[in-house]
């Protein structure tokens, strides 16, 4: 079966104006996201399967090392329960 990442149902994505940066708020926790995590977020819709996630990051960032660091990116945040 073909993973299409999307958040946990208690994970909310926001995006902090003050901080200039994306939040993952969590029951009791706030995660702040650096770079380009919350946009790699916003792509994990559930309808979207990893390889169209990367497919897409890939044709936006060309040259960059997408195809090895956004798979094992999402799957750590799967362990951690964030995303289903």
């Amino acid at each position: 079966m073909t993973w299409r990442p999307a958040l946990g149902r208690t994970v909310v994505l926001r995006h902090d104006r003050v901080r200039g940066t994306d939040l993952l708020l969590l029951p009791e926790r706030v995660v702040v996201l650096h770079g380009r995590a919350g946009g790699v977020l916003r792509l994990c819709d559930g309808r979207r399967a990893v390889a169209e996630i990367v497919a897409e990051l890939s044709e936006a960032f060309p040259g960059a090392p997408v195809a090895a660091e956004v798979p094992e990116f999402l799957t750590a945040l799967r362990k951690e329960g964030w995303l289903r």
